[in-house]
């Protein structure tokens, strides 16, 4: 399939990209970053911009960095760089996995982490860390920079808080320091997405978990973060007992009707799925410490 006729723009710098908003903003722009969430839209019709923004190339948006106790990752960061990067690895353990669970290699060199947290898709498997981790997500818009924690930048399917003139510039992650991290998804057979994904920070201070983040892909039409598994682990011992009574409180707030229903799993099954994978989540991360 063919995508619909468009003009297509290369910025070089993020002013560049906001006055090509600007000046197309009646052509309904979009911005294009490794494009393998808009392409694949654009072919099947699902998407039919008349204009589209690369911004793939701008050096200021590409790269890692550690500063302040935040782990800084531009926003057209490739996918394959933030696997191969130690200080991720070291810092934000959970992105670094999460990251390295996306695609196949061919996906993974060109993807980025910014393209995939703009995008949205309930199935994706970085918006559930970026919850999970407290992170902030940076836009740049007419008005400047603002700042748009996680928990509030995930709105529903392909929805954010990034307005339309904005553009994504960078992710901010706390350092993790002492504690330890995990992602664990069952995918799709036939995507590889998550039907359902979990991703866990445990904060810990000598063996007693003093702070926990667990948010959930593919359980509800947008990332979120599981409140009744955080209370749980707050304040426990890092061991198996707090693995099993944290999963148990994995629907606290849901219903099995609430969550998504459709080819790939029905809310029900959803429902034991995000219970099983909590579990698994909590349990690698608790090996880890």
């Amino acid at each position: 399939m063919y995508p619909n006729p468009f003009d297509y723009y290369r910025a070089e710098t993020v002013d560049e990209a906001l006055d090509l908003l600007d000046d197309h903003a009646a052509a309904n722009p979009t911005v294009l970053s490794g494009g393998h969430s808009l392409v694949p839209t654009m072919k099947s019709g699902l998407a039919a911009p008349d204009v589209v923004i690369d911004i793939g190339d701008i050096d200021e948006l590409s790269g890692v960095d550690v500063a302040d106790g935040t782990v800084e990752i531009g926003a057209c960061t490739r996918y394959a760089a933030v696997v191969e990067t130690d200080l991720v690895d070291e810092h934000a353990p959970v992105v670094s996995e999460a990251t390295a669970e996306i695609g196949d290699a061919q996906v993974r060199s060109r993807g980025t982490v910014g393209g995939n947290v703009a995008h949205a898709d309930p199935a994706s498997d970085l918006p559930a860390v970026m919850v999970a981790t407290d992170a902030t997500i940076h836009a740049t818009g007419p008005a400047g920079e603002r700042t748009i924690p996680a928990d509030d930048f995930f709105l529903g399917i392909y929805t954010t808080g990034l307005g339309p003139d904005e553009i994504l510039t960078r992710l901010s992650v706390p350092a993790l320091e002492e504690g330890a991290g995990a992602y664990v998804k069952k995918e799709s057979p036939s995507s590889g997405y998550a039907m359902i994904g979990v991703a866990v920070r445990l904060q810990t201070d000598g063996g007693t978990i003093a702070d926990a983040g667990v948010a959930a892909n593919g359980a509800m039409d947008h990332a979120i973060r599981l409140d009744g598994v955080e209370d749980a682990l707050a304040d426990q011992q890092a061991d198996e007992v707090a693995v099993d009574a944290a999963a148990d409180r994995a629907m606290d707030g849901l219903e099995a009707d609430d969550l998504m229903d459709d080819i790939q799993a029905s809310g029900a099954y959803r429902a034991q799925l995000l219970e099983s994978y909590t579990a698994r989540a909590i349990d690698r991360a608790l090996d880890r410490l």
